[in-house]
């Protein structure tokens, strides 16, 4: 059932009509047999998989029902600390590194039942978009293989996008989650700031890093943030108010939901396809019974420039011990960090004082108007792999980088959620999607608005080929 959600499959487990050891068994051969095809994974943990999934069917069997995600297979991007299991951060700086502890997110996932398949391919240390990794190879896009899946998450993405697993934990620091998400037609939740635990986990940006899923549906993305939500006091980052479990019903009521939408940042220089997929979104929502509010957001660009700043600034932190064996590191993933070193720290201070201001006025002039922001995620599909420049169908040439990035960073900056989604099909074949970005713990209305979309067929049911499936 390589295309079964985790809510669906939760309910063939619980009647007893598949086990955790067949789905687990059938899971392991698809991700064998995609690997020469995707590249998603960097390690198969096939002995702890069984030895997990064999638990989970004892716990049926007891009557013990820990959550929906017990039994389910799932994966990690390799920045997730896992005792015993190589953690590479998708770099040689780290090839041998196999950690004596768990990441909080692992520990919770493994008490609630999951089965861990392995840990997925990255771009090197979580910077950069491509998922063109020196040292292990590229990722390939299961829509199209000669294109890029998007990243740094770009594993998480294949490997949901074509089925092998049910949901994978990935990681946010200036979209990427959501950039694979978008590239590869799955869901992509980046939560709220300090919401998930990063303890255990291989950073990026201090100040900008987010935690979070990527799964086949929203709900789905829910089922996982559910498990891994709330307090640990491992993590100086993690909030601190305890987290309750978000209950969202079948396609859920919209009435009165106040969208926000912006001419100013999310249309300028995006594919006029995309463009007239958003506009067809906030036409459905509104039908929905929602109301949409037109809101001048051209400062947004602002907080994206911030972002240039921020980041390079604490990634150049982040490897400074490891300057003894910086070669370690591909040429273009350090030149990245060793601009950072050229930040000024008067730049890096009031890149954070602008940050707070720019808090303040989102406040003001966005979340005192309306609930939640809608656009695209990306302004465009899927690039091919090498490309640094693509055409939009209208002819514009757009930079590859800043057409994936621009229209996800400021929401790093600002830390609120921002969940990525599948809105519809490019003529090209391959998916586009919505981005819906929330308050400060707003992951409830973000994902309801995602969840009627999916649950009322918007995007359509279209797959990627499985070519290594008889």
């Amino acid at each position: 059932m390589p295309f079964s959600t985790i809510t669906e499959t939760a309910a063939l487990l619980r009647q007893r009509k598949i086990s955790s050891r067949e789905l687990t068994a059938e899971a392991l051969r698809h991700a064998k047999a995609a690997q020469s095809h995707w590249n998603a994974f960097l390690t198969l943990t096939e002995e702890l998989a069984g030895a997990q999934a064999e638990a989970a069917d004892e716990a049926f069997s007891r009557g013990e029902d820990r959550s929906p995600l017990q039994g389910i297979p799932i994966a990690l991007k390799d920045l997730y600390f896992t005792k015993g299991i190589r953690t590479t951060g998708g770099s040689r700086l780290f090839g041998d590194f196999v950690p004596d502890f768990d990441s909080t997110v692992v520990a919770r996932l493994a008490q609630d039942g999951a089965v861990l398949m392995g840990k997925l391919g990255m771009h090197e240390l979580a910077f950069g978009i491509t998922n063109n990794n020196a040292h292990y190879g590229p990722v390939r896009n299961p829509w199209d293989p000669q294109r890029i899946p998007g990243g740094s998450s770009g594993g998480s993405g294949a490997a949901v996008a074509g089925g092998l697993v049910f949901a994978a934990m990935g990681s946010d620091t200036g979209g990427s989650i959501r950039i694979p998400a978008s590239y590869c037609g799955t869901a992509g939740l980046k939560p709220t700031y300090g919401l998930v635990s990063r303890h255990g986990t291989f950073p990026l940006g201090y100040s900008l890093d987010h935690m979070g899923p990527l799964a086949r549906t929203s709900r789905d993305c829910l089922h996982v943030l559910n498990a891994i939500a709330g307090p640990d006091a491992t993590d100086p980052y993690c909030r601190s108010q305890a987290y309750t479990p978000i209950d969202i019903p079948a396609q859920p009521s919209l009435a009165g939901l106040r969208i926000g939408w912006s001419e100013e940042f999310f249309f300028p220089g995006i594919d006029p396809e995309i463009r007239a997929m958003v506009e067809s979104a906030l036409r459905q929502y509104e039908q929905w019974g929602a109301r949409l509010v037109p809101l001048r957001l051209g400062w947004l660009d602002d907080v994206v420039a911030l972002s240039h700043v921020i980041l390079p600034a604490e990634a150049a932190s982040v490897v400074e011990p490891y300057q003894a064996d910086w070669d370690k590191i591909s040429p273009e993933v350090r030149a990245l960090f060793a601009g950072g070193k050229l930040v000024p720290a008067v730049d890096y201070l009031q890149a954070q004082r602008l940050r707070r201001i720019y808090r303040q006025r989102m406040q003001a002039e966005v979340w005192n108007q309306c609930d939640v922001l809608l656009g695209p995620t990306t302004a465009i599909t899927a690039p091919p792999i090498g490309a640094s420049t693509v055409t939009l169908s209208d002819g514009q040439p757009v930079e590859v980088r800043a057409a994936s990035t621009r229209l996800v960073r400021a929401f790093n900056v600002l830390g609120v959620p921002a969940h990525s989604f599948l809105g519809g099909f490019h003529t090209n074949q391959l998916p586009m999607s919505l981005q819906i970005i929330g308050p400060p713990l707003g992951e409830r209305l973000v994902l309801a608005a995602a969840i009627r979309w999916e649950e009322e067929g918007m995007a359509g049911s279209r797959r990627p080929p499985i070519p290594f499936v008889p």
